[in-house]
């Protein structure tokens, strides 16, 4: 094999693994602002989001209607009455289609629209690697930049945004 064969390979190689192991966002890092397609086909700014409410808490799921996600979205759902007290706007996302978004919306009564990020913009722009699925996680977003991370929660989703709104209320 040619070294400029060699070469390009290699780098497609590293770049395929970089891609696999990318960095999500952290506390700290400016939000991402993007747009995405919700259940309802209607275009949603992320960044009209973050400036119309104190907090937007967005959580990010593997495929709608599966347990470990429908535990994650029903306890933000159970919970929304509280996020709202604390100016919490909620947006689900997932790489699902409009179509099974909209069933899983509907399925759980899910109060809060969810982005069907088939291209997988929204999930890139916060740093997953965006390979097959989004990653389980959850960012809460104040004055445009992340204040909270939660990584791999399900049913205890809403519970640790919760107190963390209530931290910041005292602090």
């Amino acid at each position: 094999m040619k070294p400029l064969h060699l070469l390009l390979m290699f780098s497609s190689l590293l770049g395929l693994f970089n891609s696999l192991f990318a960095e999500s966002l952290k506390v700290g890092d400016t939000a991402p602002v993007v747009t995405g397609v919700t259940d309802a086909g209607e275009t949603l700014n992320l960044g009209d989001v973050y400036a119309k409410t104190p907090y937007t808490v967005v959580w990010f799921y593997p495929k709608a209607l599966t347990g470990g996600c429908t535990k994650q979205g029903c306890s933000l759902r159970d919970a929304s009455t509280e996020l709202t007290k604390h100016g919490a706007a909620v947006i689900g996302v997932s790489t699902d289609p409009v179509e099974k978004q909209k069933a899983f919306k509907a399925v759980n009564h899910f109060p809060f629209p969810l982005i069907a990020d088939t291209d997988k913009v929204v999930v890139k722009a916060f740093g997953q690697s965006a390979t097959l699925f989004a990653s389980r996680e959850c960012y809460v977003i104040k004055g445009g930049k992340i204040v909270y991370k939660d990584t791999g929660v399900t049913d205890q989703q809403a519970a640790n945004v919760l107190a963390f709104l209530a931290s910041e209320k005292k602090g």
